[in-house]
């Protein structure tokens, strides 16, 4: 449950992980191979109901392109996670992790998945976190434009080799990470992604 600190570890394709981290301590999210997303899920280690925010975020934050200096707000409005460093400024806050219902609704001649949302789940579950507890993910380095007219896509992301996310703990939580399994999210390829905690 708890990740080994100053050490970068792997997070398998298509899979997902669950380990706590402390208030001071920065998590580290790289894209190792590129062009691969990693949902990402923070609660309050105190009180698992306190989660991470899209609505929030983008009310206090007033922007929907998140990236160095902003914050990631809770539903009780509490500052979370603070973005130190973001060397692709590219990822989504809109979309809900994809699902084994994701793969029947989009890629109906796909093998289904459980997806991000089952490897959360099933990652999480040590901390009484089950599935109805889990929101809308920060998907780092996932491309999803928004047109003018409000329609959305979802296209490869532009993270290369070796890209980059910072983030500050303000407070103790329980984290949820993944290696994205949907095809359109990652270009239609899945690889690792790496994470390390300092």
């Amino acid at each position: 449950m708890n990740a080994a600190v100053g050490h970068d570890q792997r997070v398998p394709p298509r899979s997902g992980v669950g380990f706590e981290l402390q208030r001071g301590q920065s998590l580290t999210v790289i894209d190792p191979e590129g062009c691969q997303v990693a949902d990402l899920l923070a609660f309050a280690r105190g009180d698992v109901r306190e989660v991470i925010s899209n609505g929030r975020t983008f009310d206090y934050e007033e922007t929907l392109r998140l990236t160095t200096g902003h914050r990631l707000w809770s539903n009780r409005s509490r500052v979370l996670l603070t973005i130190e460093d973001d060397t692709v400024g590219c990822h989504d806050f809109l979309l809900t992790p994809c699902s084994k219902a994701t793969f029947r609704h989009f890629y109906p001649d796909k093998p289904v998945h459980r997806g991000c949302f089952g490897n959360l789940a099933d990652a999480l579950s040590p901390w009484g976190i089950a599935e109805d507890d889990i929101p809308v993910a920060f998907n780092c380095f996932m491309n999803v434009p928004v047109a003018n007219d409000g329609s959305i896509a979802v296209l490869p992301p532009p993270g290369k080799p070796g890209d980059r996310i910072v983030f500050w703990a303000e407070v103790d939580l329980v984290i949820g990470l993944t290696a994205c399994s949907a095809y359109a999210s990652n270009g239609g390829t899945f690889k690792p992604i790496d994470y390390r905690i300092d």
